[in-house]
């Protein structure tokens, strides 16, 4: 037999309002309105009155209570009153999509119906999102939400003068197109030493994936030559790893890339944070128990039309596509114009002789 429930009505909070002045227990309470304990201590936590400004005011008032309680689910309810954009949300998680993005991306596109990520989290974890498994889709892939914990530190080992120490500042403040971080993600031992090189560029995020069939070092950068080579030069200037063995034969991508090479520090891995965030999210497709040598190059070539096709939060709610492709014609238009300012100076001089 399906259980039903009702919503607190304003009624039952004048009678808690009046019981909890008079002291009356939670559980008391409870067992005279015929409600579970934690019903009506959550009610009253979740409801209370306060006011940083006045704290000896905050306390439990039924109708400010009420009020908040309104305020709450009109949020949620605006889910339902849409079922167009309920639709689209959904859609959107099951793609891959975070509440944030989701939320970003509707204001981005000035869309007429909004919500905020928030919302998006209290509908996934909802009765009606727990009925369609939504948390399955979401980031962390949590059956229940739980607090932000602190991130577990990994590390690695180079030589001095290519020390992240010495990487230009323009580098780290994300001012100049085409300075990467590269990566490799690993597998169960089980499956040998196959892996996937990961690379990031630090502005756009945009991210391009490479299948490795063990971890030669020459191997490895000869996948890197092959991706960043069509680029222009001003989309690949330098190239930041840790200290992996598998990055061992720089000078060989120094000489066929014309890039410059940083290291990380030993036990790092965050002074390349792009990198690693971005092999946390592939995680979610290429899992550790993933045999590589069954991925294709089409299915890497997919998985990243997905991730620089998502619109990110600290892009603006821009795809990673969308920023690449925008900042490596402003560096063709940026080359091409000296080139053509010389042209018509020269013709101007050769006209005045």
């Amino acid at each position: 037999m399906k259980r039903t429930y009702s919503q607190i009505d304003l009624d039952e909070r004048r009678k808690i309002e009046r019981w909890r002045h008079a002291g009356v227990s939670v559980e008391v309470i409870a067992e005279k309105l015929g409600r579970h304990r934690s019903t009506i201590f959550r009610e009253i936590t979740r409801n209370k009155f306060e006011d940083p400004e006045m704290p000896e005011l905050a306390g439990y008032f039924c109708v400010a209570a009420n009020s908040k309680a309104k305020d709450r689910r009109s949020r949620y309810r605006k889910l339902v009153r849409h079922p167009k954009l309920r639709a689209s949300i959904i859609e959107r998680i099951k793609h891959g999509w975070s509440p944030e993005q989701i939320a970003g991306r509707l204001a981005y596109e000035r869309s007429s119906v909004r919500v905020c990520h928030e919302t998006i989290y209290r509908f996934a974890y909802s009765t009606d999102g727990q009925e369609i498994k939504l948390w399955r889709y979401l980031p962390e892939s949590r059956a229940r939400r739980r607090p932000r914990n602190a991130r577990r530190r990994h590390g690695r080992r180079f030589n001095p003068e290519l020390s992240i120490l010495h990487r230009p500042d323009i580098v780290r403040e994300r001012n100049q197109l085409g300075h990467w971080e590269c990566d490799l993600i690993q597998f169960r031992k089980k499956f040998g030493k196959a892996n996937v090189t990961s690379l990031v560029e630090r502005v756009s995020r945009f991210t391009v994936f490479l299948r490795n069939n063990d971890r030669q070092s020459r191997a490895i950068m000869d996948g890197l030559i092959d991706v960043l080579g069509p680029l222009p030069h001003a989309a690949r200037r330098s190239i930041t790893f840790d200290r992996g063995t598998e990055f061992t034969d720089w000078p060989y991508l120094q000489a066929g890339l014309g890039v410059q090479t940083w290291f990380c520090d030993p036990q790092a891995p965050w002074q390349k944070g792009t990198v690693e965030n971005t092999n946390r999210r592939a995680r979610r497709w290429l899992s550790r128990d993933t045999d590589p040598l069954s991925i294709e190059n089409r299915d890497l070539r997919h998985l990243c039309a997905h991730l620089n096709s998502t619109p990110r939060k600290c892009l603006g709610f821009r795809t990673p596509a969308e920023v690449f492709r925008q900042k490596v014609l402003a560096t063709r238009r940026e080359s091409s114009y000296p080139a053509r300012a010389a042209g018509r100076t020269s013709g101007r001089t050769y006209t005045a002789k």
